[in-house]
């Protein structure tokens, strides 16, 4: 790719002059711009670049294949479920009937938008075992964040104003402190084994009459399953706290097991990573709350109810938490999510976890001998390793993920959890090929060998990519948030 539009910004490429567009003259001169009052003029300076119709067609290409994702390689970023998405989802999310819907319709002429809200909520709450589900959340940290003020009202309602503290495990996803504390709750960190499961002893001694829940995922961000639950969520229910479950990582529970029969009385789903939505860049996402029987009527307004006639409506709950966003949330990705349910069935929908868990362990056991497995045993959806097994070349985590992106690959999560100094974490997802496998592991290999031969050339990586390595020191401190000094 070397041209002369590959790697630059459009504004370095402008020229005094150059023009991309020609406008016809406007039939009606009175309606001409120069014809608008000078208070909706713009005075100062557009600072737009000037370039010619094909250099901007050709920059924006470029900058496109620059793009990374599912359809263009293989995406091991573990935690997060990186799966393909199919393209059927897309088309009927496209449908005329369902995109040109408007959110303040009446509900007589959007019954089958509603319908499909229903069968969404009532296939999740199958899924995972729990009673009710609000599809409203825009994402899966304001799904933590409603589940959490549901069981904050929930305690508050029954005069437990006191209960205010949260249990999260120290290997716990960020969002689970940061949501707590957004709703004014105290956050408590519960250690882990050798084996990184919860400490149940470590647990004990923290359950008192202040509980207002204990945060879980399972599996756990190492991708080991937490075989103690059914015993915590005892200890924790005793004590009159709620269980909470981080559907982060439901992945490989699909067909499996499910959430509300471990215990859980709260849980949020990311369905931008089980269910095959659209993830990354900043949204749009989903994040579902499900609950048990008696929390159903703190879900967020508005509700979807299925009435006796069998038609639907929306009721506004007076006992709920309230609202959390605008109308029904994000309802272009429910519509993938649908779309998704409906074309595996729950027949191949019970074969996604146990391929997602094969193709972790593939992976896992095949790499183990050059790069150090911490924790030895059956993964699940993925899988953490702690740098490379021969630290004597000094090449770290980053350098690895570094030189990833010399053979093509995105590099996966880094430096999480902060369990081990040299965190690394892979998950394949089922979506994989075995040859895509063998190949990434391949290069992992290869990786290693040149951490021993030609370390340099490691930790000086990336060397094929338009832009090379930045000091992420300087970029922090320094850093430069437009294309020029204003």
């Amino acid at each position: 790719m070397n041209n002369t539009y590959y790697g630059k910004l459009i504004f370095e490429l402008s020229q005094p002059g150059q023009v991309g567009y020609s406008l016809p003259k406007s039939s009606y001169p009175q309606y001409s711009l120069d014809q608008l009052p000078s208070a909706l003029r713009r005075h100062s300076e557009t600072l737009l670049p000037e370039v010619d119709e094909l250099t901007a067609v050709r920059h924006y290409t470029n900058m496109s294949n620059n793009n990374f994702g599912v359809d263009t390689g293989f995406y091991p970023l573990g935690s997060c479920t990186m799966k393909y998405n199919p393209k059927i989802n897309d088309e009927m999310a496209a449908h005329a009937d369902f995109a040109t819907l408007h959110p303040t319709q009446d509900t007589r002429g959007t019954q089958g938008a509603l319908r499909l809200y229903d069968e969404v909520q009532r296939s999740l709450s199958e899924i995972s075992g729990l009673h009710r589900f609000t599809l409203n959340p825009y994402a899966g940290a304001q799904g933590e964040m409603t589940g959490l003020m549901i069981i904050r009202t929930y305690h508050l309602r029954r005069g437990d104003a006191h209960r205010t503290k949260i249990i999260v495990p120290n290997s716990s996803h960020g969002t689970n402190p940061a949501s707590a504390a957004v709703c004014g709750l105290e956050i408590v960190e519960v250690k882990s084994t050798p084996n990184g499961t919860v400490d149940v002893n470590d647990l004990i001694p923290l359950l008192g009459d202040d509980l207002a829940g204990v945060m879980m995922t399972n599996p756990n961000t190492l991708g080991i399953f937490e075989t103690q639950i059914p015993e915590i969520a005892k200890l924790v229910h005793e004590a009159g706290g709620l269980m909470y479950y981080d559907g982060a990582n439901l992945n490989p529970m699909l067909g499996v097991c499910r959430p509300g029969d471990m215990g859980f009385d709260v849980m949020h789903i990311n369905l931008h990573k089980t269910f095959s939505t659209p993830h990354g860049g900043g949204g749009p996402g989903a994040g579902p709350v499900g609950v048990r029987e008696d929390l159903a009527e703190l879900l967020p307004n508005p509700q979807v109810i299925k009435k006796e006639d069998g038609t639907y409506d929306l009721y506004h709950n007076p006992d709920s938490i309230g609202y959390i966003s605008g109308f029904l949330g994000n309802y272009a990705v429910l519509m993938r999510a649908y779309a998704y349910l409906l074309t595996m069935g729950g027949d191949q929908l019970s074969k996604v976890g146990p391929l997602s868990v094969l193709n972790a362990n593939y992976i896992k056991e095949r790499l183990k001998d050059a790069y150090e497995l911490p924790i030895e045993g059956l993964c699940k959806h993925e899988f953490v390793y702690d740098g490379l097994k021969d630290k004597s070349t000094e090449v770290t985590t980053l350098d690895v993920a570094k030189r990833l992106l010399d053979y093509g690959y995105h590099a996966p999560t880094i430096y999480f959890p902060l369990l081990f100094h040299q965190s690394l974490m892979i998950e394949p997802t089922e979506t994989e090929s075995k040859s895509t496998l063998d190949a990434f592991i391949e290069v992992m290999h290869k990786i290693a060998d040149e951490a021993k031969s030609h370390p340099e050339v490691v930790k000086t990586a990336p060397h094929n990519t338009p832009i090379r390595r930045l000091d992420d020191v300087k970029a922090v401190r320094e850093p430069k948030l437009t294309f020029k000094d204003l």
